[in-house]
């Protein structure tokens, strides 16, 4: 098949490269206004079989809405829009078309085992749930303002993958954060540090945990606590944790979240090219923004937020 590429950004450049190898693409054609690609040629990226969509944020919308008028199955990078509102003017607008959101750490081997173990009963009955998202270091200064804050722009990772992980929803979450690091943060209406107690809908508790300045490294973990064990994501070799007791094995951390997540990555855009349904839908992505909302309202509140208050 003919796929098209636009944006050519860190994760852009990744995606050519796998796509550029991928036995099913004959051709890829690359469009960016700034950058070129060794991996393909020039051309109209929506006269191809699929598009895949590395842009910034802001233009996520007009371009998946033009491959649904034009008929052309689309892959785009998270999030679909930058606000609920254009997200479910997007849903709307797709028509029957075959869009997929770029949620990778489904594709994660780790995350899929605990998904089967809770799923299987191995775990027994879930009562908790713990996620850790933190960057070595933060973005920068002039992505901040455009980032739509830490829960929307960073933890929404982590909500997607808490529903699709347990199969709950999230009912209401209460948020905090502090600022910690550079000035930008603070000027731009943003935490550095985050944390976070969300409550699902079969009373479930699930805490969060981040931060911009995570010092160890590239930090994501979960946990599931349940009544006959705990599960837990990414307590590996390359985990930036450090013992009292001592770890054996440990090696260099993970540096950020392309190497982490390099084959979820690869995987997420295979599944996509082999037309798999399970991929992150409109309606999933627009749940998790849902409760990205609900706690950076209750962050900017100081009170618990239902997510049925942020709905639309």
């Amino acid at each position: 098949m003919r796929v098209g590429l636009l944006g050519l950004g860190r994760i852009g450049a990744f995606h050519a490269a796998t796509l550029a190898a991928h036995p099913l693409v004959d051709e890829l054609i690359v469009s960016d206004p700034v950058r070129t690609s060794p991996y393909g040629g020039p051309g109209d990226a929506f006269e191809a079989d699929a598009v895949v969509v590395a842009t910034p944020t802001s233009t996520h919308a007009e371009l998946i809405m033009k491959a649904c008028r034009l008929g052309v199955p689309v892959f785009c990078e998270k999030p679909v829009a930058g606000t609920v509102a254009d997200t479910v003017k997007v849903l709307e607008a797709r028509a029957g078309n075959r869009v997929a959101v770029g949620f990778q750490r489904r594709f994660d081997p780790g995350y899929v085992a605990a998904a089967r173990a809770l799923r299987a009963g191995e775990l027994g009955e879930l009562h908790r749930v713990h996620l850790v998202t933190a960057d070595p270091a933060p973005p920068p200064a002039s992505y901040v303002p455009l980032s739509g804050g830490i829960f929307r722009d960073c933890h929404i990772h982590d909500f997607d993958i808490l529903r699709w992980v347990t199969g709950r929803e999230v009912v209401s979450v209460y948020a905090t954060g502090a600022n910690r690091g550079a000035a930008f943060f603070a000027e731009a209406g943003d935490v550095d540090n985050s944390a976070a107690l969300l409550t699902l809908d079969d009373g479930t508790l699930a805490t969060l945990q981040g931060s911009r300045y995570n010092g160890g490294g590239y930090d994501v973990r979960m946990e599931l606590a349940g009544t006959k064990r705990t599960q837990v994501v990414g307590l590996a070799a390359r985990a930036p944790l450090h013992t009292t007791e001592g770890l054996p094995g440990m090696a260099e951390p993970w540096p950020d979240f392309v190497a982490r997540f390099e084959s979820a990555y690869r995987a997420e855009l295979d599944a996509f090219l082999r037309g798999d349904e399970s991929l992150c839908s409109i309606e999933d992505a627009l749940e998790a923004l849902y409760v990205a909302e609900a706690a950076d309202l209750s962050l900017r509140e100081g009170r618990p937020v239902e997510v049925a208050e942020v709905r639309r």
